[in-house]
């Protein structure tokens, strides 16, 4: 106060020792703490003093994960007089009694990380952006990849659920695409990769998991179950990833891509954005890692059927079709992610799209209705009460002119008919532009002609133009041999 006479209050609290703040609080009251009044009371009676000893703290001591919401909602049931006002009172008592007497926590030790030494693996939600691949919902996840210490990511778009197929192939995109292996690699518990498997089929999942990793020469770990934060580095990095995803879709104007590879592509570039900002560093981790072998490993899971007489083989609770000249063969089938690689002996076959069985229970299908038209032009009655019909049909068009035919005439006409609209669009190659047509008269409130369709997509496979060979005379090539002119 006596350097206050002379000097501004600022620069006489600085000399003293103590902020500009704490200066003007003494200036505007002078009295020194020990001779001020006592602090003033409470102004209005406490709602819990009688309640609180007596029934709130049995209560959390009972049940030390109870919620304050759920303590809150019992004493309003026993005290219907009470103030609903009381629950932010309620709130701070609870956490402040939890403070001094609650149980003790669990502790997140942060780690320290060195290059080239860990990666991380683990799968994220993703059906909740509204993705949609040529028109339809995309339920899907992504396989990601990460390097702590570098920042370093890689993610892959999986169909199904979690599974050793979807990790093995997701990680070795990740190390190819790195262009090396980290010392360790940690995943998630894999509780439901290892979901409805038996415990001999639990093992052989564990020992390809094992050799996976020992082929890359990474020493393989998994977290404990039911605990993220073990792999909080990569966990924590879902949500940025996400949201990184969400604003490239809002800046892209559109969820909707035309098929898979488009979106994957998607993917591909909004991750490559992200680590061209870790750039340096994930050159500098480059040099620590592990050179990779000189092969990839499998990434499937490899099983045999055998091709039933309804052309088709059931495969996980999906049912397959396939060429009806391969009935009664067994067939080696590698279950990719999102595709099934089919095998006769050491013959690659055909590529078929993987199907899911559904979430209820139901069976699944696959069906291709080139399989099998052969057959149904023979047995075109087949077609009505067939297990798998709505799936045979390769557009919803065709399932509307199934319908508008059964509904306009009698059973037998409608699968005759349908029959040859469906060998008319294998036979000719005109699937897509035979469906505009078909949506055409279904607008019209009319049943296709067929005669008029057949004109349409002519001309007819049957029909082969009369060609007319002459044939030169034997004299002619004498010519040659002289070297006149014929």
């Amino acid at each position: 106060m006596k350097l206050r006479q002379t000097i501004p209050v600022t620069a006489a609290a600085a000399k003293a020792g103590f902020s500009a703040a704490t200066g003007y609080r003494i200036l505007h009251d002078p009295v020194l703490p020990s001779v001020r009044p006592e602090e003033r009371g409470r102004r209005r009676p406490d709602p819990l003093a009688d309640i609180f000893d007596s029934e709130v703290v049995p209560l959390l001591k009972a049940a030390p994960g109870l919620r304050p919401i759920g303590v809150y909602e019992e004493l309003m049931r026993r005290h219907p007089h009470l103030s609903p006002g009381v629950r932010r009172t309620l709130e701070r008592r609870i956490r402040a009694w939890r403070a001094v007497h609650g149980a003790e926590r669990e502790v997140i030790f942060r780690q320290t990380h060195e290059p080239g030494r860990l990666g991380l693996s683990d799968f994220t939600e993703m059906g909740d952006l509204g993705v949609r691949v040529a028109g339809c919902p995309l339920d899907h996840r992504l396989y990601h990849f990460r390097l702590p210490w570098s920042g370093f990511e890689h993610a892959h778009v999986i169909l199904g659920g979690e599974s050793y197929v979807a990790l093995a192939e997701g990680l070795q995109n990740a190390l190819w695409a790195l262009g090396g292996a980290p010392a360790d690699h940690r995943s998630d518990s894999l509780s439901a990769a290892f979901r409805n498997l038996d415990a001999e089929a639990g093992q052989d999942l564990t020992r390809r998991y094992d050799a996976l990793c020992q082929h890359y020469g990474m020493t393989p770990s998994r977290n404990n179950r039911g605990v993220a934060h073990e792999n909080g580095s990569i966990e924590s990095a879902h949500g940025h990833l996400k949201a990184a995803v969400r604003d490239a879709l809002l800046l892209r104007g559109s969820p909707d891509f035309d098929d898979l590879a488009a979106y994957r592509g998607f993917i591909d570039e909004v991750v490559g954005r992200r680590n061209r900002r870790h750039g340096p560093r994930i050159d500098l981790e480059r040099a620590a890692l592990h050179p990779l072998p000189d092969r990839r490993t499998s990434d499937f899971e490899e099983v045999i059927v055998t091709v039933t007489s309804s052309s088709a083989f059931t495969l996980r609770k999906v049912f397959y079709t396939v060429p009806s000249r391969l009935i009664g063969h067994r067939l080696r089938v590698r279950r990719y992610d999102d595709r099934l690689d089919l095998f006769v002996g050491g013959t690659h076959l055909m590529t078929l799209r993987r199907g899911r069985a559904a979430g209820n229970g139901a069976h699944g299908h696959v069906v291709d209705y080139r399989h099998l038209i052969h057959s149904l032009r023979r047995k075109p009655m087949a077609l009505l009460r067939l297990v798998y019909r709505d799936q045979l049909f390769p557009r919803d068009a065709y399932k509307r002119t199934f319908e508008r035919l059964l509904e306009a005439g009698s059973e037998k006409d409608a699968c005759r008919r349908m029959v040859d609209l469906l060998a008319m669009a294998h036979e000719r190659a005109c699937e897509a532009e035979l469906a505009e047509a078909l949506v055409a008269d279904i607008d019209a409130g009319r049943l296709p002609d067929m005669d008029v369709l057949r004109r349409r997509f002519a001309p007819s496979p049957g029909t082969l133009p009369e060609v007319v060979v002459k044939l030169a005379p034997l004299s002619a090539y004498d010519a040659l041999l002289t070297g006149g002119a014929a």
